[in-house]
């Protein structure tokens, strides 16, 4: 009997789960170890954090899910991986206080993202840190009440400067904090208070749009637009104002201190920010047979783990070359140790690093979440089953492959709500195969905003969560 284990259970961990239980869960064992007892479904948080909807909807249990689709579930904190071939086993701090030893043949890595608020000084609702978050339920509930609390200063006259992007030079997620600035906005709109905010969208990117994919190109109403352009119409058209190109250093109670592309610095005086941190691997220990220390073999210094790419390429060679991407997230060193979502170590940026005068590299990181996640999700999952049933790996996808979609929602109205609907293919740019066309398939490769894509982000919601439960038809949807 093969023994699979799992640790985290977000869009990546938890969509290999619902595919190794329904392919060996009989026959075989199963196990998922998380340390909440719930799947949190994150899209969606952005709703949360403007008051427009409760938290429980974007929720659900985990242990109902996992015991239908026959899923050990070990509510706790995995802190070891004990991977030599003599005891291959995970070390687990359970919520009940009790420490687990979780033997394993084949072990998934999906913990997801550290927070890295300590990145930059200030940074942070938590541990004396002055800005907000959208990036763990807790944090959104804080900047939903400290939002509410504004909008009634608003309502009373009061003028406030809101300052919403990237919190650190190496930040991703920069979706996430875009979603956030235009709902931000419509919210103020349908109060009747737009009037009394400044909003400026600070960030890390090379150009706005870029979201750390080195943008995209799509014809739009017969014409070829990047997505510099299609960005900064919205953001003019909501009178949202930009920066990018930009590092934050610290930040205080009052103002947030920065660096530019040409090595300048200033501040930037606020009463509100919502700035994403840089994101790093989860600080598990990787402990040999003889007790030494063999991260090294496992994960890169952030803390995210060495798979099937090829690192250390100069960005000249990386962008020429989509094989570098990884395609089966296995780990060289450990070949029964696979990475699933942000947790695995990308060989290198998307967009083209930049180092300032002072020596500072200001250079987004590779998005690596929502439907990104979960294709990777799959392809750890079949593999593994293919493994346990046949002995060899069939399945592969690079993001040099792999199409991603991105619906921001610009308020969740169904009736005057709209969204900006991007999709991209591949998600990583291949010059062998597009060279004439930026790397990327115009054919495939879209842009547009409007109502039908307030219905989308709806359809998303509802269907995504269905999957996720493992319900019927869960895997004719797809990731």
């Amino acid at each position: 009997m093969a023994k699979v284990v799992i640790i985290g259970a977000g869009f990546a961990g938890h969509t290999a789960a619902l595919y190794l239980g329904d392919k060996l869960g009989k026959e075989h064992s199963v196990t998922m170890i998380n340390r909440f007892d719930e799947f949190a479904y994150i899209p969606s948080w952005i709703w949360v954090s403007v008051g427009h909807m409760n938290p429980e909807k974007t929720m659900f249990k985990l242990a109902p899910v996992y015991k239908r689709m026959k899923v050990n579930f070990i509510h706790g904190a995995a802190t070891e991986v004990h991977p030599d071939k003599d005891e291959q086993y995970v070390l687990v701090d359970e919520a009940n206080g009790s420490t687990t030893k979780v033997e394993y043949d084949y072990l998934v890595i999906a913990t997801g993202p550290k927070l890295n608020f300590a990145g930059t000084p200030g940074l942070g609702p938590d541990q004396g840190g002055f800005t907000y978050s959208v990036c763990s339920l807790p944090h959104v509930i804080q900047t939903r009440d400290r939002y509410l609390e504004l909008v009634e200063e608003m309502k009373q006259g009061k003028k406030v400067k809101m300052v919403i992007g990237a919190g650190h030079p190496s930040a991703t997620c920069q979706g996430a904090a875009f979603e956030f600035i235009v709902n931000v906005h419509k919210d103020l709109v349908n109060k009747g208070i737009r009037n009394q905010a400044e909003l400026l969208w600070l960030s890390n990117e090379a150009a706005l749009g870029d979201f750390g994919v080195r943008g995209i190109k799509a014809t739009v109403n017969g014409e070829l637009l990047p997505s510099e352009e299609f960005i900064g119409a919205i953001f003019k058209d909501h009178d949202i104002q930009w920066q990018v190109q930009t590092a934050v250093q610290k930040v205080d109670a009052e103002k947030i201190y920065w660096e530019n592309y040409a090595g300048e610095y200033g501040e930037t005086e606020y009463d509100f920010a919502m700035l994403i941190p840089q994101f790093l691997g989860q600080p598990l220990k990787y402990v040999g047979a003889d007790g030494s220390d063999v991260s090294e073999k496992i994960v890169n210094k952030p803390g995210f783990v060495l798979v099937d790419g090829i690192y250390g390429l100069p960005y000249d060679q990386l962008e020429r070359n989509p094989d570098a991407w990884p395609s089966q997230y296995q780990n060289p060193n450990y070949t029964n140790i696979f990475a699933a979502g942000i947790a695995f170590a990308p060989p290198g940026s998307i967009s083209r690093p930049h180092t300032t005068p002072n020596g500072t590299n200001i250079t987004a990181a590779p998005p690596r979440t929502g439907m990104v996640s979960g294709v990777i999700g799959r392809i750890v999952a079949l593999n593994i089953i293919d493994l346990v049933k046949r002995g060899r790996m069939t399945h592969s996808e690079r993001m040099s492959e792999m199409v991603a979609a991105c619906i921001a929602s610009m308020g969740d109205s169904l009736w005057d709500g709209s969204a900006a609907v991007m999709v991209m293919y591949p998600v990583v740019p291949d010059m062998k195969r597009f060279p004439s066309e930026d790397g990327r398939d115009e054919f495939v490769t879209h842009m547009e905003m409007g109502l039908s894509g307030a219905w989308m982000k709806r359809m998303l919601h509802e269907t995504f969560i269905w999957k996720l439960k493992g319900l019927p038809g869960w895997k004719i949807i797809p990731e």
